[in-house]
């Protein structure tokens, strides 16, 4: 082995290698979420529940987090930066779970550690010296295409993911329901594009519940037998009611609905 595959790794690789890792499992977590509890959370409902809930997926997201390092010395961002965690004695060793759970637990500090690693000769940061790690450049890492393949596959699955799962919650939403009925119910809009046939397929737009009290504004498609248009529509809620519309208009500013506050 050549003393060339005992290069540390540098800091520039670990802050990005940080940052994918950070990115991949905060989206996991998210992604769980919304999997299992999406619908209750847009809607508001059982929010006595929602701390149970949030532990339910963070707890198991912060231990995966803390053991990232676990397979052969390398988190996914390691893995894609081309660097892996060794044991200071001896580079050819992967160091024991437990020290690699150890070595990351520190990252709960994380400004501090960077900080440390920053200005370290040795490039290590605390919870390498605690555990006895270092990280070196990988000399078996896969090629780099394959490396920067993976990087904008985990990009493009995080877009998917905000189009087609959160905008499939929202579409399950009580917010969205009734935004479909009013649609449906407006006579200025049902002369103009016929029977709405379809409303394309997902919504866009935010929904905010607050202490029972929410907003959402949606921009839903409406697919008409004679023309499609693009609809905004705003509602209101308050706790123990149900959504009320506020406005409603075309995109081209074309007033369909306004509610009178008089």
């Amino acid at each position: 082995m050549t003393a060339l595959e005992f290069i540390k790794s540098s800091k520039k690789r670990r802050i990005a290698a940080f940052l994918i890792d950070h990115f991949v499992i905060t989206f996991l977590i998210v992604t769980i979420l919304f999997l299992f509890f999406g619908e209750s959370l847009i809607n508001g409902n059982n929010t006595e529940q929602i701390i149970p809930i949030l532990l339910s997926a963070l707890v198991p997201g912060i231990i995966f987090y803390f053991a990232k390092d676990s397979y052969q010395g390398m988190s996914i961002g390691k893995w894609i930066m081309g660097i892996r965690v060794r044991d200071e004695e001896n580079f050819n060793e992967v160091p024991s779970f437990s020290r690699l759970f150890l070595r990351n637990l520190f990252l709960i500090i994380w400004p501090i550690e960077f900080i440390i690693l920053a200005i370290n000769i040795q490039k290590k940061r605390l919870g390498d010296k605690v555990a006895k790690t270092v990280v070196l450049k990988n000399p078996l890492k896969s090629s780099k295409v394959s490396r920067i393949m993976a990087l904008i596959s985990v990009g493009m699955l995080f877009f998917l993911f905000v189009f087609f799962i959160v905008g499939s919650t929202m579409k399950k939403s009580d917010a969205y329901k009734t935004a479909i009925k009013e649609i449906e119910k407006n006579e200025q809009l049902k002369n103009e594009i016929g029977t709405v046939m379809n409303y394309g397929m997902l919504p866009t737009g935010n929904i905010s519940i607050n202490n029972g009290y929410g907003q959402a504004l949606l921009e839903i498609k409406a697919i008409g037998v004679r023309q499609t248009v693009k609809v905004l529509v705003y509602l209101e809620k308050e706790p123990e009611s149900e959504w009320r519309l506020v406005e409603m208009q075309k995109e081209d500013g074309t007033v369909l609905y306004l509610y009178n506050t008089l």
